[in-house]
């Protein structure tokens, strides 16, 4: 008798040699809209299937999940996964796999891309230029924060944040960072220990580096912003709820900090009625930390080969 072949539900389109991996164990359908689908439809596409492939817009929940009792495997393309349920997931034995390690050096790339685009207010004079309003040259026009040299703070010093500590070395930037306890391998790069506030006090640069946990969501709120100095600038490529996101907007709007670059809101894909983004001293970007060829390529293989290594009852290269 012929063994059942497992069928696979994937939430958007990806890269082919990706979706090869996966064809050759299973039976596939794929997403065919450009938005991804929403909860009812999700429900439906995965009835009777045997794995799911998902994207970090796909919430994995409890009403999913009982509404898709053969579903054994999950794996995200993301490398945080507070899109699911995992208790939800580990009640009825399913596994899941997600991507970590991946994007380290890619996001931290745009971190620092942001530090410099808010500091040198990078945006702001490309919209000026756009606008026709460029009429002449002038001693303080468009003048911004000093990069070079300046005090940069981490908050989370994990490998993204070590990723950003070293590429400020090479801007002669001053390092400090905060994390749950001080790491001694953080001090190899030259990084200082603080405490929040004192972090926040003395940094002309502060830059979000944690997970979204409990602990974490509204870490920075309007007291932390009010410590901070009216010179500096905040920098968000973690999750957008680890910061209070109408705090911030009334903090630059009053001048309380300098300017902020943002990937990652509250609410994804931000709304256009969101008062940030009608604040010329911030920096906003659609959630592109890891948004290179090559970094989104290696996601999309590692993601497949964790789905198939769980149809087929292997362990999973990156399990979560």
């Amino acid at each position: 008798m012929a063994l059942h072949e497992p069928t696979v539900f994937i939430t958007r389109h990806i890269p082919e040699e990706a979706l090869r991996i996966i064809r050759s164990a299973a039976d596939v359908r794929v997403w065919p809209e450009e938005l991804p689908p929403s909860p009812e439809e999700l429900r439906r596409e995965c009835e009777g299937v045997d794995g799911l492939y998902c994207m970090l817009t796909d919430r994995i929940d409890g009403a999913l999940l009982d509404a898709t009792p053969r579903l054994k495997v999950i794996s995200t393309m993301s490398v945080g996964y507070d899109h699911i349920d995992v208790s939800a997931c580990r009640e009825r034995g399913i596994l899941l796999g997600h991507t970590p390690g991946v994007l380290d050096e890619t996001t931290a790339d745009l971190a620092f891309a942001l530090i410099l685009a808010s500091g040198r207010r990078i945006a702001e004079a490309d919209r000026f230029v756009r606008a026709g309003k460029w009429e002449t040259w002038s001693p303080m026009f468009m003048t911004g924060q000093e990069v070079h040299g300046a005090t940069l703070g981490i908050v989370g010093i994990g490998r993204i944040g070590q990723a950003v500590a070293r590429r400020a070395r090479g801007f002669g930037m001053r390092l400090l960072y905060h994390s749950r306890s001080p790491k001694p391998e953080s001090e190899g790069l030259g990084a200082e220990y603080r405490s929040m506030d004192d972090l926040l006090r003395e940094s002309d640069f502060v830059s979000l580096h944690v997970p979204l946990t409990e602990e974490t969501r509204g870490l920075i709120g309007a007291r932390e912003l009010a410590v901070m100095k009216p010179t500096a600038h905040l920098i968000n490529t973690a999750r957008g709820p680890v910061v209070d996101q109408r705090a911030l907007s009334d903090a630059l709007a009053r001048g309380q900090i300098a300017g902020a670059g943002i990937d990652v809101f509250e609410m994804e894909p931000v709304s256009i009625e969101e008062p940030l983004l009608a604040l010329e001293n911030v920096t906003v970007l659609p959630h592109i930390g890891s948004a290179t060829v090559a970094t989104r390529t290696k996601m999309a293989r590692m993601a497949a080969d964790n789905l198939v290594a769980g149809l087929q009852g292997k362990p999973m290269p990156h399990p979560i």
